[in-house]
């Protein structure tokens, strides 16, 4: 055979395997799924929010009011070991936001309005939910990705807001792949499978970038991180909200932040480094860094005496 017309040959078959494979290959079925009600926590609650049923945990009362928002990954399960204290000191409500924890994770087609995988539909979520609850005014606590939603949340709705605390924050957002590319029915049928990736090598790699010292990872710590995964289409979810999250610089807006701002950082964060955290302090008009050492992405997790203290201090105008 001539070799232009063998590799014009291997073009068309690679371009083949690529154009076809995707929608031939037969992915593998999710196996041990649950429903989000046999995966519920015994202090697990669930209410109707904007059309959907949010999972949250609530505790203390009074106020001040302090809602927590996780982030990429992760749900309620990584306030554990500070909701509690927090509670001391006022009502506490951390919730899982779509595509996390065991909130109702619509699949495509099922929506004709606001993308309920987007940063805009997660922060009117926050305010709906405040809205059911008789919530007037809350102090936000957002971690890693939930920062960026607290942010948007004061930005947009600063009435509502009494405080904010930024843990690790990652408000600059991803590029992405191209639109074109992520709406391909190659890309539809193939993305989902490609999220799985979390289930496995890939988010053990995740987790264990996000401790300074991995060894306090516990066996508990594993299931509880691993539990949403059981929830039917949890991959179709995740890939949409992958597709719905670009980015965006929420910095050039930090002029219009009229109350304090607390940041906390872990002083060997590999997920948003330090230097971050910093950059971000010092472009907002009033904001104060808390940095923890020998400590990682997870400061609520894996430092939170030092989390509680620093929180503490900033909340005692509050009480």
């Amino acid at each position: 055979m001539h070799p232009i017309r063998f590799f014009a040959f291997v073009f068309v078959l690679v371009l083949l395997v690529v154009l076809i494979g995707p929608l031939v290959i037969p992915f593998p079925p999710m196996l041990d799924t649950a429903t989000t009600a046999e995966l519920a926590d015994p202090d697990s609650q669930f209410i109707e929010v904007n059309g959907l049923q949010v999972h949250y945990k609530m505790a203390g009362s009074g106020e001040p009011v302090m809602v927590l928002l996780h982030g990429f990954g992760a749900s309620t399960y990584t306030w554990h070991k500070v909701m509690a204290p927090l509670a001391q000191k006022g009502t506490v409500i951390a919730f899982d936001r779509p595509a996390f924890g065991l909130t109702e994770r619509p699949m495509p087609g099922s929506w004709t309005d606001e993308n309920p995988y987007s940063a805009d539909f997660a922060e009117k979520l926050t305010i709906g939910l405040m809205d059911q609850m008789g919530v007037e005014k809350a102090v936000l606590i957002g971690h890693s990705a939930g920062a960026g939603i607290a942010m948007q949340t004061l930005l947009d709705y600063p009435e509502r807001v009494a405080g904010l605390v930024m843990v690790d924050p990652a408000l600059t957002g991803r590029p992405g792949m191209p639109e074109w590319l992520e709406n391909t029915p190659q890309m539809r049928r193939l993305g989902p499978f490609l999220a799985r990736s979390l289930a496995g090598n890939e988010g053990d790699a995740f987790l264990e970038a996000s401790w300074h010292d991995f060894s306090k990872f516990s066996e508990a710590d594993r299931e509880a991180y691993r539990k949403p995964l059981r929830v039917a289409d949890w991959d179709v979810a995740l890939w949409e909200f992958t597709k719905a999250n670009k980015t965006q610089d929420l910095t050039a807006r930090f002029d219009q932040v009229q109350l304090p701002v607390l940041v906390i950082s872990g002083d060997d964060d590999r997920i948003v480094p330090m230097t971050e955290s910093e950059r971000i302090t010092e472009a907002l008009p009033d904001a104060q860094l808390e940095i923890i050492s020998a400590c990682g992405h997870l400061p609520q997790e894996e430092c939170p005496e030092g989390f509680l203290g620093a929180i503490n201090e900033y909340l005692q105008p509050y009480y």
